[in-house]
């Protein structure tokens, strides 16, 4: 009996160090497994007429697209200044901790920052505009950076590098394309290659991958090109693919401007695109290395603003389908359309506490909506009137505040 004992408190020891759920802390783009729902709860159910209580804003921020980053004890935030991408690390009240250059800003055309980044335990991950995988550690010291885009000659991209990386299993996954690597892995604590998957010979995107478990194997899910398809996080073989194109019935004359995370649950993966290309539903196999269609739809082409699946029922916003600028709800088993609803034009898109938050991306109204059978019921909207540029960044939720970036503004409200 003793010696259980002592087995049973050897046990305990090795999972209180090494297998506490607290100390693997991850934050990322679109929260938890990067599905744009946020697990809060005892939210505001309608918000006073002029809006929810403004907290605190932080200026100064840098011109940017990309969401903040949230976490238990600060905020992240990327942005452009002059040619440069600068992290920018805040209190949790919205004051400045330090800022750090980490990398080339893009400049052709769009030039905000577009990474949100990657916190994992006490480290942050980003990518600049043209292509620097960077390492910052929680003093803002860049631990290790590489271009790995140079690298592994990625093809020219039209509207630069928007990738936030995905981290697993001490890995840090980069998408650059090309005829050397779809997808490479980098060692988290010194950025040396791990593996890299075999290339496509096709163009990056603007997507941030989904990394999924099933079967008893990690995949990261991503669009590239022309194709969907999926690659074995701990080697880089890539498990199967889909032409998407193919699925479009895309003579080389639809844009291939892949900028939506898809969604995950169950063994089916939702995965959609702006320009009017089709969304697909995927099945796995039982082994999870072959998918096949479930069904697809092609009024529904969300193009920056994501997507969420609350219940059975997916939402987000049209982009050129039927009609355009629109918000739309599908049911996720069977893919029909069930409405569509217009308030103002398209834009992003969460979800927390079985209400839905919207940010039009246009003149930046902020909505509060009750998802319902036959349409999207505002039960509450504000406009952010801060800041400049599209409102192309999504909104975050933590902790009861809702974050709102918009240029080089970050702005906190009270929603609980």
């Amino acid at each position: 009996m003793r010696q259980n004992h002592f087995k049973l408190l050897f046990v305990l020891i090795i999972f209180g160090i090494n297998g506490n759920p607290a100390r693997c802390q991850l934050f990322e783009w679109r929260g938890p497994g990067r599905s744009g729902t946020y697990n809060e709860t005892g939210l505001l159910k309608k918000w006073p007429e002029s809006g929810p209580s403004l907290i605190w804003e932080a200026n100064s921020m840098g011109d940017g697209y990309s969401s903040p980053t949230v976490t238990d004890d600060a905020i992240y935030v990327t942005g452009r200044r002059d040619n440069s991408d600068v992290l920018t690390a805040l209190t949790l009240q919205g004051k400045k901790k330090w800022e750090v250059v980490y990398g080339n800003a893009w400049m052709a055309n769009h030039t905000g920052s577009r990474c949100t980044p990657t916190y994992y335990n006490g480290r942050i991950f980003l990518i600049s505009g043209e292509g620097d995988l960077v390492c910052v550690g929680p003093d803002g010291k860049i631990k290790w950076s590489k271009n790995h885009y140079r690298m592994f000659e990625g093809k020219p991209i039209q509207f630069g590098i928007s990738e936030s990386p995905v981290v697993v299993d001490k890995k840090v996954i980069a998408s650059p394309g090309g005829k050397k690597a779809s997808l490479v892995a980098f060692n988290i604590d010194n950025g040396n290659v791990v593996w890299q998957a075999e290339p496509l010979d096709e163009q990056p995107q603007y997507i941030n991958p989904l990394l999924i478990e099933y079967a008893g194997k990690k995949m990261i899910v991503t669009v590239m090109g022309s194709h969907i398809f999926a690659v074995n996080a701990i080697d880089g073989k890539i498990l199967w693919k889909v032409n998407y194109a193919e699925e479009n019935g895309a003579k080389g004359n639809i844009r291939k401007n892949h900028a939506i995370t898809p969604i995950y649950r169950d063994g089916q993966i939702l995965v959609a695109n702006g320009y009017g290309w089709v969304s697909l539903k995927l099945k796995l196999s039982a082994d999870g290395n072959i998918v096949q269609k479930v069904w697809e739809n092609r009024n529904f082409d969300p193009q920056l603003g994501g997507m969420v699946l609350l219940g059975n029922r997916v939402y987000g916003a049209n982009h050129q389908s039927n009609p355009a600028d629109t918000w739309i709800c599908l049911d996720w088993n069977t893919g029909k359309t069930l409405w569509t609803q217009k308030w103002y034009v398209r834009g992003s898109v969460i979800s927390a506490d079985n209400m839905l938050i919207l940010f039009e991306e246009r003149s930046g109204h902020v909505g509060l909506a009750v998802p319902e059978d036959n349409k999207l019921n505002i039960v509450s909207e504000f406009q952010v009137t801060k800041g400049e540029g599209p409102f192309w960044a999504h909104p975050v939720i933590k902790d009861g505040k809702l974050y709102i970036r918009h240029g080089d503004v970050l702005m906190a409200y009270k929603v609980r």
